[in-house]
């Protein structure tokens, strides 16, 4: 896209285009794979996640509180989640919710902003998780 504004003082600069560009893709795993195939008889297979999410008495979570790179500030962190990326962020939602603070789920973790280790421990027992602390 590329918009022109022109001025009518000759004093200034008479013409100037502003340019918008759009983000640049880093490599070709951010472009979703494969790109073009001169075989005429390729057939493209989406990746499908048949992972499939464990019962909650059946998973073994562990929650930790971690400062590292973080600037000084904790988060409390869930690891050990067991099963599809939804549930995960089905979870993560559910647990901020009820936590009342923000976070992120990231790489299989779910992180809530702050200690508030014992708060998710409740709230995870009370769902039927087997929970553990974690890291001191």
């Amino acid at each position: 896209m590329a918009s022109e504004l022109i001025d009518t003082h000759p004093s200034y600069i008479s013409h100037i285009t502003f340019i918008t560009m759009k983000s640049k893709k880093n490599s070709l795993s951010d472009l979703g794979g494969i790109m073009y195939s001169t075989n005429p008889e390729f057939e493209y297979e989406e990746e499908v996640d048949n992972t499939v999410t464990l019962p909650n008495n059946q998973q073994d979570l562990r929650v930790m509180l971690d400062k590292k790179n973080r600037g000084g500030k904790s988060v409390t962190l869930i690891t050990g989640f067991r099963g599809r990326s939804e549930d995960l962020e089905v979870l993560g939602k559910m647990l901020k919710t009820k936590c009342g603070v923000g976070g992120s789920v990231k790489d299989g973790e779910i992180m809530i902003q702050g200690d508030v280790r014992d708060k998710v421990m409740g709230i995870l027992q009370k769902d039927g998780y087997k929970v553990k602390k974690a890291g001191g």
